[in-house]
């Protein structure tokens, strides 16, 4: 029997009780966001209508964007997105990309070596962070306990192109890409904390400068929070661009269940979805759990 793809086999973060499943934006321009995501990180557009788009890798939805022509744009001294982080599932994917978004000239806001990672930055049109990152194994991650180093280097970027040939093409988004991590803009990080690691149960992995990362089955970071920017921020204005709700997966019933009770124990409100459940953070960013 063929050995599978590596590039079409979603990674270590995609598989561990609590996951991320996908993200939705709320857009003012629909065209132009929708043509991004699929010309530059090479999403396939699964669903397309007046008021909004879906796309996705390998036929799984990953990205929603809600066309909100009239929301007023996002602004990063509230609470709300600071970066969607997409994995792909090889380095030699990453370095497709990396030759792809070269030829075509689309500028990139930074490039970090952060030991279990190697990750490049970029906003979209309308301003919402993004990252792409490849993981290192989680074999060579140092950890001390329940804390992970995680570490902000210069990137050797010429290393990651050797995995390819320079001619390499990128034809579109791998099929195992995900999203490994959403980093959020939060008011508080204490806050932040009882939300996300006493509520949701995910636990904090590191802390510095700010910021906290917390993950499900000792990944790295599934969400993030940072208050560089919104410290003390307040309630979201829910007429604002930017972000419109993230997910989370639950890999089977039982971690669906320990979300759900641990939110009834938490007294947060819950309100059913199709696939699942929706509550909201102290600045009421949308969360849906949902079965995977």
């Amino acid at each position: 029997m063929d050995a599978p793809n590596p590039s079409a086999v979603p990674t270590f973060a995609s598989a561990t009780p609590l996951h991320i499943g996908a993200v939705a934006l709320k857009v003012r321009d629909l065209d132009r966001l929708s043509g991004f995501y699929r010309d530059v990180l090479g999403l396939s557009v699964l669903d397309r209508g007046m008021h909004g788009a879906t796309l996705g890798a390998g036929a799984v939805s990953i990205v929603h964007l809600e066309h909100e022509p009239d929301a007023k744009p996002d602004d990063t001294r509230t609470a709300g997105l600071y970066h969607t982080a997409f994995l792909m599932p090889t380095r030699a994917d990453l370095a497709r990309w990396i030759l792809h978004v070269a030829r075509h000239k689309v500028p990139l806001t930074g490039a970090s070596d952060h030991g279990v990672s190697e990750a490049f930055y970029l906003d979209d049109p309308e301003g919402n962070g993004m990252e792409v990152y490849f993981d290192r194994p989680a074999d060579s991650w140092q950890w001390t306990g329940s804390e992970l180093k995680m570490i902000t280097d210069p990137l050797d970027i010429d290393d990651i192109l050797r995995e390819v040939p320079s001619a390499a093409t990128y034809p579109g988004a791998p099929e195992g890409l995900r999203i490994g991590h959403v980093h959020l803009r939060v008011g508080d990080i204490a806050r932040a904390e009882t939300f996300y690691r006493d509520a949701l149960g995910l636990e904090v992995t590191r802390r510095r400068h700010g910021a906290s990362f917390m993950s499900s089955g000792r990944y790295h970071h599934h969400i993030a929070g940072n208050v560089w920017h919104s410290a003390g921020a307040g309630p979201r204005d829910q007429n604002r661009a930017g972000l419109a709700w993230l997910s989370l997966e639950a890999a089977d019933d039982a971690a669906f269940a320990a979300v759900t009770d641990r939110l009834a124990q938490a007294g947060l409100q819950t309100a059913a979805i199709a696939a699942g459940i929706e509550t909201a953070d102290p600045w009421g960013t949308r969360l849906r759990v949902t079965r995977a």
